[in-house]
């Protein structure tokens, strides 16, 4: 049969597939949960599939496409199996990073095996010092997602100071360099597998690392269009756009349970007939597209400069960032509105919707969904205020 990842599809091509799998992931998601992980030939129908080559380089096999590919890809996911979905996101994700590093980078990790894929943990928990050459890295990082599918090792967070300013980089780090520490026990999206990373006097060459900011200057790829994107920009678009499937799979979930329902406790009858229940679904419904709509919008937009060859203009970087950040918050409200009309049905172990729920509310709680300490940065800039000195990464904007 012939490699379908070898070939380049279209965006409605690679959609199509992902939508074609929401039943699948949906009959696999408990046991995802309770195995903690993605099975293997998840991820392997995934790479099938092609979803993993979207960002990829094209001179490393992949199809170098609009971010916005991604992300129409996830919000199709996470409908199903919001934590395999969110494998995905992450594991998807980072062949984008590597096209901003040094093109030995790229060698390295796919020049042998274009398939290879890399993990990562940006929280800065463990230690970095700048040596001859490179940098030795000690510690923790938590929260890996992935880990166990990442052959090509892991992307790792660090803040030090480089001439006089603190800078936040990010290190390429191989797979034999980390010992994978299962300690993810959480209330949802448990089946990412989001383990810790330990590290023990690890050197990293100067060339697999690069400053990161979450809207600056300093992570403009030199070579092709796509990578004139920085690329937290892209990661934070992406996790908004699998919490968005999240949300529309709760609404999935909520219209197959009401169909059938009769209210025993009230004279309406079928729930359908319930104006409560309508009406919830339609707010919750245009709330999440609401949040759809946004995230492509942003990505449409910014695209649009980099085809040009043209970097995004910060005040438009700066609002796409801020602005994609609500989309956790809002997605969560959804789901917890249309949730509460389930009544003690939703309540047991059974119902998936309770599972859909607490994984949203976690999705929702990453760091890439902090709404309370945006809003003052997006709206601070509308009003004319000056641009802050450094961003919440050390990094200077």
């Amino acid at each position: 049969m012939l490699d379908r990842s070898r070939c380049t599809p279209t965006e409605a091509e690679l959609v199509a597939r992902a939508e074609a799998m929401i039943p699948w992931l949906r009959e696999k998601a408990d046991a995802v949960e309770k195995a903690r992980m993605v099975p293997r030939d998840t991820i392997q129908a995934f790479q099938d599939a092609g979803f993993f080559r979207i960002l990829q380089p094209r001179r490393w096999g992949g199809y170098e496409m609009s971010p916005n590919v991604l992300n129409r890809v996830l919000m199709e996911l996470a409908r199903g199996c919001p934590s395999s979905a969110w494998n995905v996101m992450v594991l998807g994700v980072h062949p984008f990073e590597v096209g901003l590093l040094d093109p030995r980078c790229g060698d390295e990790l796919w020049g042998e095996d274009d398939s290879r894929l890399v993990s990562s943990s940006y929280a800065p928990f463990g230690t970095v010092k700048a040596v001859e050459g490179g940098y030795v890295l000690n510690g923790e990082w938590l929260t890996s997602s992935g880990c166990d599918h990442a052959a090509g090792g892991a992307f790792l967070g660090g803040r030090l100071m480089e001439n006089g300013e603190g800078v936040f980089r990010s290190f390429w780090v191989q797979a034999s360099d980390f010992e994978i520490v299962d300690d993810w026990h959480v209330v949802g999206l448990a089946g990412t597998g989001s383990k810790k990373l330990a590290v023990k006097d690890v050197f990293v060459p100067a060339h697999r690392s690069h400053i990161i900011a979450a809207y600056g200057e300093d992570t403009h790829g030199h070579v092709e269009n796509l990578y004139k994107m920085p690329f937290f920009y892209v990661f934070y678009a992406a996790v908004s756009s699998v919490i968005v499937g999240m949300a529309r799979g709760m609404a999935d979930l909520y219209i197959e349970h009401m169909k059938p329902r009769q209210n025993l406790n009230q004279a309406i009858g079928a729930a359908v007939n319930d104006p409560f229940i309508k009406g919830r679904l339609g707010e919750a419904s245009a709330k999440i597209l609401g949040a759809a709509t946004r995230i492509l919008h942003n990505t449409d937009e910014a695209w649009s400069y980099v085809t040009r060859g043209e970097l995004v203009p910060l005040d438009v970087r700066v609002r796409h960032f801020a602005t994609n950040q609500f989309t956790g918050g809002e997605c969560f409200d959804a789901a917890h509105m249309i949730f509460k009309k389930t009544s003690t049905r939703g309540v047991w172990l059974s119902n998936p919707m309770q599972r859909q729920l607490r994984d949203i509310l976690v999705g929702a709680n990453h760091i890439t969904q902090n709404q309370d300490n945006i809003g003052d940065l997006l709206g601070g800039q509308m009003l004319g205020n000056p641009m802050p000195a450094a961003n919440q990464f050390g990094v200077r904007a």
